[in-house]
Formats: structure tokens, sequence, C-alpha cells
């Protein structure tokens, strides 16, 4: 199945269940120059698939990262496409949240559809600053949707709370069948009823759930790895997106057959009991 029918919400727009990860890629806290030609590569390998969601920072290779999504993206048709992108908290405020905006987008040659608040800080009034600072934002045009990342349920409400004019449309989140802290925690059912979509990090733990020999028992009765069984298990949920890294083609072709199928009730409930 393409990859374009198994579709989430964010806002008004429709995203893949799966998107494109890029923690690491052109570097890490710096940049690191010497894969981008491949990294580019596989980006656009994951868009011919028919993914449509990129998920970036200013942060991430100390803005390199943006470079090459940037450089992927050209060529495809933009209004197609999803871009994610994130501030940093040393760049919270209103007047360093709208430079940084400015930077990000200039780095990836577009407006930004998502704008997210890459950590909480240390500081509320900064936090509700930068929020004030991206709704004008959206009414320039440089970005579309607000949202935060690494917020906790208090944090989330209170971010709401604090909204003039649009609202928070996504968190992104560390969650995985190993750490299933949006589930206990509450976090994910209340998003759930706010129509808030959740955007799942490091979904596959590093590797450590590809290699779990419980989940690829599962994954044989679907045709399917224990990698894509801890993934579907996250998208079975109606507002959970998860972006894994797209680090090589062969990984990003195995993410997308993620999407077009769900576990049965039965299986998700045995992959729980596999971690």
């Amino acid at each position: 199945m393409s990859a374009f029918r198994d579709l989430k919400v964010i806002g008004d727009d429709r995203v893949t269940a799966i998107g494109l990860g890029t923690w690491g890629i052109g570097g890490y806290e710096s940049p690191d120059y010497s894969r981008d030609d491949e990294s580019v590569e596989v980006l656009r390998h994951g868009l011919e698939l028919g993914i449509n969601l990129i998920d970036t920072a200013e942060f991430y290779g100390a803005g390199h990262s943006e470079e090459l999504v940037g450089r992927a993206i050209r060529g495809f048709d933009r209004e197609e496409l999803f871009i994610i992108s994130k501030v940093w908290p040393s760049h919270f405020g209103y007047s360093e949240a709208k430079r940084a905006a400015r930077a990000s987008a200039k780095r990836l040659g577009t407006y930004i559809d998502l704008y997210l608040l890459h950590w909480p800080g240390d500081s509320w009034r900064k936090i509700e600053e930068t929020l004030h600072a991206l709704e004008e934002l959206v009414d320039e045009g440089l970005i579309r949707y607000i949202g935060v990342s690494n917020f906790d349920l208090e944090l989330l409400k209170r971010s709401q709370e604090a909204m003039k004019r649009y609202e928070i449309v996504a968190n992104e989140v560390k969650y995985s069948l190993r750490d299933r802290w949006p589930e206990t925690s509450g976090l994910l059912d209340y998003m759930k009823r706010e129509k808030i979509a959740l955007i799942a990090y490091t979904p596959l733990e590093k590797g450590f759930l590809a290699r779990n020999p419980c989940l690829a028992e599962i994954g044989r009765r679907y045709g399917k790895t224990a990698s894509q069984v801890a993934l579907n298990y996250l998208i079975w949920e109606e507002n959970v997106i998860a972006i894994p890294k797209a680090g090589r083609k062969e990984h990003v072709e195995e993410n997308s057959g993620v999407m077009g199928w769900r576990l049965s009730k039965e299986d998700r409930e045995k992959a729980r009991g596999c971690v």
C-alpha cells in the first residue's frame, strides 16, 4: 500500500504515519559533512517512497541537518511535503525565537510547516514569550503550525492556555514499546481528546527493538520484521506518528513497510509483553 494511504492529522494537514527523522544526519551537536551526499540520497529515497514528513531541528548538526533537508526536497512538490523544525531553549524569547526561525527557514530554503519548542528549558516566561512570537510568525507566513517537544502533561496544558490566537497542534516526545510513559502518564489519552498529534522519537530505541526475538516472532505472522512491529505498535494509535532515523536506504524502505496495515489487538497486547 502506498505510504500516502496511511495518513495522520496535524492541524488541518494530513501526513504519513511514518516520518523521516534526521538526528545525527549532518552531525550531532556540531556539523559533520562526511556523508552529505549519501544523506541527501537517503532522504530523497524516503520522499520517493511516498513518505511526506521530515523532522529536523536547528540543534541537529548545528543547523547542517536543516541544510541537508533543504537539499533533499529540491524538485519535489513543496505543498505535498510537511517539514518540522525546532527552536533550541537557548533561543527562547520573543526576539531570539523569531531570529532562530528565520535562520532555520533560510537553511531549509522554505517555510516551516510545524515549528516546535525543542525542550521546556528552565523559564516559563521565556516559553510564553516564544509561543507568542511564533503566533506572529504564523501570521507572517514563515511557519504554519506551532507545537512543543518533550513537554509533560502539565506543561502542555500551560502552553495551550498561553496561546492567544492559535493552537498547539503537536507534542514530540520519546515513545516506544520500551518506554511507554506517554501511555502511563495520561499524556497520550489527553492528546487524543485534544486532537494533538503525538510525534514519537527514538521509536526503535536505537536498534534495541529491532533485535527483539519476541517481536520478530509476531512479525512473522504478518511477513514483517521486529522493527516494523515495534513501529506499527505506535502508529496503531490514531494520533501517533513515528519518526525513526532515516540513516540508510534499506532502513527507510523497511520503515515505509510499517504503513498500510495494523497489528491485531491481540498481537499488540503480546508486543507489550515482549519488552
